[in-house]
């Protein structure tokens, strides 16, 4: 039995199997999120197919961690406009030291750096220092916003140190969006639609090198390519990923707020459903039927909304 097996069975009891033979994978996803001590939002996209799963998925959720995607997309604008390039050589102070996350906030004062190295702590290790370095690099918050609104993207914008904000910030944090628009964020980034298809991908490697994957990327067979990016705080946590699954790539975000649970064990409530709604979605785009959970491809396949 395969791990992913395994994982699935343990969301689900004998009577839960049986009655997931008779719903539709949106009608179990929604019944999953809905006994959440707190509030959940998802949205989640096959590329190939087109087909859509949305719950509350244009409500507002905190970031946390997950607005580092849209302060890189920041970063790859003045790449592309020839103001910065990946090799610009920096040099580490510590002024710029932040807590939490990440590893450069124990780096020696005047240590030599470069741009490169802080997107790769930025996105790999999720490095709060680097990040906040890289959003004035990207010339603050107000352009990174600017950007996004560019792009269609009316929820999604950073919050912290930005002029205007001090309200959203205090509601949501250092950043903001709704899981469709996070999402389709990330796909445009896979279609190779932002800057230039080489800028694309250098962002979208970026994201494959990601060291959280006791969460939703524990649901995913380790051979299988994944793109992600997490965010947690105490009270919210959620994941971007996209999967380069065998039968085409599928996109989901899963945001959450108002948490009860606010420990920060592995068996956290929040996590626990991030890894199952992963290994539903696993199992219904890739087929796995023998679990008696619905598979796409013995149902028909017409966009959901």
């Amino acid at each position: 039995m395969k791990n992913t097996y395994v994982l699935l069975l343990a969301f689900f009891t004998a009577t839960q199997l049986v009655q997931a033979q008779s719903l539709s994978i949106e009608q179990l996803l929604e019944k999953e999120l809905s006994g959440f001590n707190g509030e959940a939002g998802l949205y989640a996209e096959h590329l190939v197919t087109g087909e859509r799963i949305a719950i509350r998925a244009d409500s507002i959720f905190p970031t946390a961690s997950v607005i580092k995607v849209p302060i890189m997309l920041g970063i790859f604008k003045q790449i592309h406009t020839g103001k910065l390039d990946l090799d610009t050589a920096l040099v580490y102070r510590d002024s710029l030291r932040y807590g939490g996350s990440g590893i450069m906030q124990y780096f020696k004062d005047s240590t030599d750096t470069d741009l490169s190295t802080l997107l790769s702590l930025m996105i790999g290790y999720s490095d709060n220092t680097t990040s906040l370095w890289c959003q004035s690099l990207a010339g603050g918050g107000g352009a990174i916003n600017e950007l996004l609104d560019s792009l269609g993207l009316e929820h999604t914008r950073v919050n912290s140190r930005t002029e205007g904000r001090q309200e959203a910030w205090k509601k949501y944090g250092w950043g903001q969006t709704s899981p469709r628009e996070m999402a389709s964020l990330l796909i445009m980034i896979r279609r190779e639609e932002l800057f230039s298809p080489e800028l694309s991908q250098k962002m979208y490697r970026l994201m494959t090198k990601v060291i959280y994957d006791e969460y939703a990327l524990s649901a995913i067979p380790p051979y299988v390519q994944t793109a992600s990016k997490q965010g947690m705080v105490s009270d919210s946590r959620s994941e971007l990923v996209m999967v380069n699954a065998p039968s085409g790539d599928y996109v989901f975000y899963i945001a959450t707020k108002n948490n009860r649970d606010t420990s920060w064990d592995n068996n956290n409530e929040a996590y626990r459903l991030q890894r199952s709604v992963s290994g539903m979605l696993w199992n219904y785009f890739e087929g796995e039927t023998n679990i008696n959970l619905p598979s796409r491809k013995s149902e028909e396949t017409s966009p959901r909304e």
